[in-house]
């Protein structure tokens, strides 16, 4: 294995990366909250964690990721109507929560195939774990570190404090600590203005509630990351990520949890992706600072007077550092399109060089190095992509026969400069935003086909049921009808 080095956001340094087990890593990545449209911060953090997963199991490592879905609870105060940003849409909406879950968890899914993020190993939702949750908010509360309050529950954050430290993550003095700045509804029942609901109390009119020992309610937000990543992983795992804004306090109370639950469980290594800004400013939806994935890719906007594929978000997003803050621009995106097909070409051209029997003037073995030594000093992606265009100005010098290069070092080169391009950052090859385009439009030719068959099957048309089944045949496109469907392959 590699000598991986990462930054430990508890500690707040970079600290040698030793897994629990030897030869397998166990990660934990916050996840979405299903209410509206994945937004291009959200991918940013996923897209860092799918290299940092990539690399890993490169590396050798067995990687068991766990990333969850949030599809109830996410409340950020105790306000004592409940409302989680879920709810509000369903009713805003007129439609079931769930067909807002499903509806917004699609389109997160869609966006991150396109910017080709590997799936994890477990995608557990917070719904699906109510009994988990329901049991850890039971042990907290035996253990002395939760109450009871009007059918809610709440941590007692005071004392926990008392024999360990709260806020140690996002090293917040608890002094100066109210976790609601504002007055809000509900507060009289907590014994501490900083402490945090672990399950609420849901009115009559509430639409998503379960049964509980303390009534009809819901979980807390903190609560189905412990409990989901505790079932998956253990008491005591490798990795925990999310973006920078979970540190306080989402990250703080699952820790809080955690050992309120036992002092052993400990995650070895958090680690936060930053933010990305819009043209020098936070992005807002209010403000109208605000583009959606979809928007981006398709042009469909009044920001960027051009789309930009999903590659080049991609590769953009990349060629920053995870930890530090990116803006996002129409000429930096511009650039970081013409450093991809740089790169795409230039790594294609090495297939074309022509080789000498002489030794090479470019040492390959020490360059192999330094690109490992980029993603070993915590993820550093865009130096690894800095010593992937030295590569490229190496070959390219030897194309115009200013330099040489033995067939060897030709047949390494482009082997080691297309798994880190490819397999390690995840970048697709030569795809173009016209391929894509073309694909979909393929598709949506074949489901107007398949459903055109599929009524000359019920009228009895079988001569053109079969002339559209032979004819796509004879282009290489075989249609499966099952009892239920039509499927198609090509």
């Amino acid at each position: 294995m590699q000598n991986l080095s990462v930054f430990n956001s508890l500690t707040g340094k970079k600290e040698g990366f030793v897994p629990l087990d030897k030869d397998l890593v166990k990660m934990y990545v916050c996840g979405p909250t299903v209410y509206s449209f994945v937004h291009l911060g959200n991918c940013r953090t996923f897209i860092s964690f799918d290299v940092i997963y990539r690399y890993l199991l490169h590396l050798g490592y067995r990687v068991k990721y766990v990333r969850n879905i949030t599809d109830v609870g996410h409340l950020e105060n105790d306000s004592d109507d409940g409302d989680d940003p879920i709810v509000k849409k369903a009713r805003k909406e007129n439609i079931e929560p769930m067909e807002v879950v499903q509806k917004y968890t699609v389109d997160f899914h869609e966006n991150l195939k396109k910017l080709n993020t590997i799936p994890p190993s477990i995608e557990p939702t917070a719904t699906g774990h109510i009994l988990e949750q329901i049991e850890l908010i039971k042990k907290i509360i035996k253990n002395g570190f939760g109450y009871v309050r009007n059918g809610s529950v709440y941590f007692d954050v005071l004392k926990f404090n008392n024999t360990s430290k709260y806020g140690k993550l996002s090293r917040r003095n608890l002094d100066e600590l109210v976790h609601n700045s504002r007055t809000l509804d509900g507060q009289n029942d907590k014994l501490n203005p900083q402490d945090f609901a672990l399950w609420k109390k849901a009115d009559s009119k509430h639409i998503m509630k379960w049964n509980s020992p303390w009534g009809e309610g819901f979980p807390g937000w903190h609560s189905e990351c412990s409990a989901m990543s505790m079932k998956y992983l253990g008491n005591r795992f490798d990795i925990h990520g999310g973006g920078i804004d979970l540190k306080f306090p989402h990250h703080d109370c699952e820790i809080a949890q955690s050992e309120a639950l036992n002092q052993n469980s400990k995650i070895n290594y958090w680690l936060h992706a930053n933010m990305l800004t819009l043209n020098g400013k936070k992005m807002s939806k209010s403000t109208g600072n605000s583009i959606l994935p979809g928007e981006l890719f398709n042009g469909d906007n009044d920001i960027f007077s051009k789309s930009f594929s999903p590659n080049v978000l991609r590769f953009f997003f990349l060629q920053a550092h995870y930890r530090s803050i990116l803006d996002l621009s129409e000429e930096a995106l511009i650039a970081s399109e013409k450093g991809l097909k740089k790169l795409e070409v230039g790594i294609k051209n090495i297939s074309k060089l022509k080789t000498s029997k002489l030794t090479s003037g470019f040492d390959i073995s020490n360059w192999e190095m330094d690109c490992y030594k980029a993603m070993n000093d915590d993820f550093n992606t865009p130096l690894l992509i800095s010593k992937l265009f030295e590569a490229i100005h190496y070959s390219n010098s030897v194309l115009m026969g200013k330099e040489k290069i033995s067939k060897k070092d030709q047949d390494f080169l482009l082997n080691k400069t297309s798994i880190f391009f490819s397999k390690i950052l995840g970048l697709n090859f030569f795809v173009s935003e016209k391929n894509i385009e073309a694909n979909e439009l393929l598709g949506k030719t074949l489901d107007i086909l398949v459903d055109i068959r599929n009524k000359s099957r019920a009228n009895r048309d079988f001569e053109t049921s079969d002339q559209i089944r032979d004819e796509l045949s004879r282009i290489g496109i075989t249609l499966n009808d099952s009892e239920d469907n039509t499927t198609y392959k090509y």
